[in-house]
């Protein structure tokens, strides 16, 4: 297993009705692939308040892998081949944040390591203490804050100007954090790791 120091948050906007087909190409072509190219896929879900979105989350081992990792599987034979068909179901795949752990142990164990059915993850502006609210407060699966490094692959444009704090938690969790920005109501699919 990679041991991860960033991670991307991914929200894809998909043409209505096109999930389903953009999933099944993703965990038939897409997964082993991108591992055998340096990255980790924690896993991708379901949005369950948007029918026509899809979230994942893939980690990498520092920023300097991931340009080596993204331009590995972006370069090579399996994107090229299916970019097309995956590129047909999207409107927007450019929603990306760029996160890091925000103390230490606080990003993804192994994939696999929780077994909940739903999880809820909350994209907070960040602010002093917030992180460690969370600790204390939710006990996260994960709580990632902003990776300020400059993007590494620019070929896949990030969300940059933002200083947030997300956190993923198994089920509906309840909290007493600050409002956040977006809250992600999530369904693991078949294929993903982290279920």
């Amino acid at each position: 297993m990679i041991p991860c120091t960033v991670y991307e948050l991914r929200q894809y906007t998909l043409h209505p009705g096109r999930r389903d087909e953009l999933v099944e190409l993703f965990e038939r072509e897409f997964i082993e692939p991108q591992e055998d190219a340096g990255m980790r896929i924690v896993g991708q879900f379901r949005d369950l308040d948007r029918p026509d979105h899809l979230v994942w989350v893939r980690g990498f081992r520092d920023m300097e892998t991931r340009a080596a990792a993204l331009a590995a599987f972006y370069g090579g034979p399996v994107w090229k081949a299916h970019r097309d068909a995956a590129n047909a179901t999207m409107i927007d795949s450019d929603d990306v944040l760029l996160l890091r752990p925000a103390y230490p142990g606080a990003g993804f164990s192994a994939p696999g390591g929780a077994e909940a059915g739903r999880f809820t993850a909350a994209v907070h502006r960040n602010e002093p203490s917030l992180a460690d609210q969370c600790r204390r407060r939710i006990g996260p699966l994960a709580c990632l804050e902003t990776e300020p490094a400059e993007n590494t692959f620019p070929a896949l444009p990030v969300r940059t100007g933002e200083d947030v704090l997300v956190w993923f938690a198994a089920g509906d969790t309840a909290h007493d954090l600050p409002e956040p920005v977006q809250t992600l109501r999530l369904e693991p699919t078949a294929g993903s790791r982290l279920r």
